[in-house]
This record gives structure tokens, sequence and C-alpha cells, in this order.
């Protein structure tokens, strides 16, 4: 466990990296284990494999995706932990079973990952062999998918926080281009871009980005703010409402 530590922090800051990380070990440090993916299952639907490590789970994933049904997604679902010893025996998911079994899938372990509104993961563990997970890699399973679902949260946090940032200085920027052309004040400036925000129906981020991608335009063409351009205008905040619109008003 502390080398999976340390591997998922080396990832921490990217959430796919992360998530194959998780799969990657997974497969190196649970007893049996040959192959892993992580199977998302989004607005309780839509089937996704966000991570794959090995053809038989990329192939396992794709299977249980076209048939809608499979030990992966009641597990990310139910939140509970599958185990299935012998595919050729088992009965809950009889078309699953026998098509997975034609793959070479002869053992498979699926552990609730992670649950974020109606998205759903499972963590889930694939061998050739029958009755290959024992309890020892239940309970290693069990500890390891745990621990990889805090990493992964943790990932995904660290993302929207960068991404939050990033919003925030490029509204800064927008913010910045608008009081040095028409000499507003910072709160004046911020009300201008809110009320063409509300005015376009455009969010308050993308129109911050079209300002300040208009004017590095307008800059390389050597016409800088004030050429008298409608800043936004023909491209998506509307004709006649870009920025020197709303400021003359």
């Amino acid at each position: 466990m502390a080398s999976v530590a340390r591997a998922l922090r080396r990832e921490h800051s990217d959430p796919d990296r992360t998530l194959l990380a998780i799969t990657e070990s997974a497969v190196m440090n649970v007893p049996a284990a040959e192959s892993a993916s992580i199977t998302t299952v989004l607005r309780g639907q839509f089937v996704h494999s966000a991570a794959l490590a090995g053809e038989l789970a990329a192939e396992c994933d794709a299977l249980q995706e076209t048939l809608r049904e499979g030990p992966c997604l009641e597990s990310a679902i139910e939140q509970r932990t599958i185990r299935i010893d012998d595919m050729d025996s088992d009965d809950r998911w009889p078309r699953f079973a026998a098509e997975a079994s034609r793959l070479g899938v002869k053992s498979m372990i699926c552990f609730q990952l992670y649950v974020e509104g109606y998205n759903f993961g499972a963590l889930n563990l694939h061998s050739t062999r029958v009755r290959a997970f024992g309890e020892d890699a239940e309970s290693i399973g069990a500890l390891f998918a745990a621990h990889a679902a805090i990493a992964f949260s943790s990932a995904r946090e660290e993302q929207q926080i960068r991404a939050a940032l990033t919003t925030r200085d490029v509204i800064g920027q927008a913010k910045g281009m608008l009081m040095e052309r028409y000499g507003l004040g910072a709160q004046a400036a911020f009300a201008l871009l809110s009320k063409l925000s509300q005015d376009t129906n455009t969010r308050l981020a993308d129109l911050a980005h079209q300002v300040v991608a208009d004017a590095e335009d307008s800059a390389e063409a050597g016409k800088g703010i004030g050429s008298g351009k409608v800043v936004g205008e023909g491209k998506g905040v509307g004709a006649g409402k870009g920025v020197t619109a709303g400021a003359e008003r």
C-alpha cells in the first residue's frame, strides 16, 4: 500500500492518470489479478471504461456496455463487492457470463470505487483461471479500492480547483482590460462583464475568455482594443451587444 500511495501521489494532479495508476497497481498488488479496469456508469446508464490495464479488461468492459448487464455495473450501482469464482457456472448474468468465458475470463472480482450523484464507479479485476480470487485477494482488493477512491477524489478536487483559479485569472485579465480601455473602476468593470453575461446569456467565464482573445487578436493586428471593433461581435455574444456597445450604454 505504501508503494501504491507513492505511485498515486506522482499522478495526483491528473484524474485520468490517477485512474490508470490505480488499475496498473491493482494488477501488480492483488493476488491472481491479470487485468483490471475502472468502469464508470454515468447518469445511471452509460457505461464508460475510464482506465484499462490489459486487453481482457477492455473486451470485458465493452461486452458489458453492449449487453447492459454484468458484475461491474451491479457493483458500481449497488455499491458492493461482487465475486465470480467460475464464469461457466455463474447464472446471475447468463448472457455476459457466456460471452466473457469465450473471451477467456474465468474469474472476476469487482469493488465499488466511488459515488458522485448519479455517477458510479467500480474497480474490476480479471483472471483466466477458475476460482482465482480468494479471501486474501478480496481483502487486499477492498483496501486497495478504498485507498484508490480517496486518491481519485483528491485528484478531481485538485483539477477543479486549478480550473477555478484559471477562470478567476482570465476574468481578472478581462476586467483589467475594460478598466484600462474605458477608465472604469474594478467594481464597475466587473459589473459590466456581469451585465453583458446576463444580457447575452453567456457564461461569465466564456465572456471573459472572449474579451481576452479579442483583445489579443486586435493587439496582434496592431489595432489595440480601442480600434472601434466590438469585442465579441459575431462570436456568440451577439451583434451590437459586445463590450463596446455595453460600455456605451
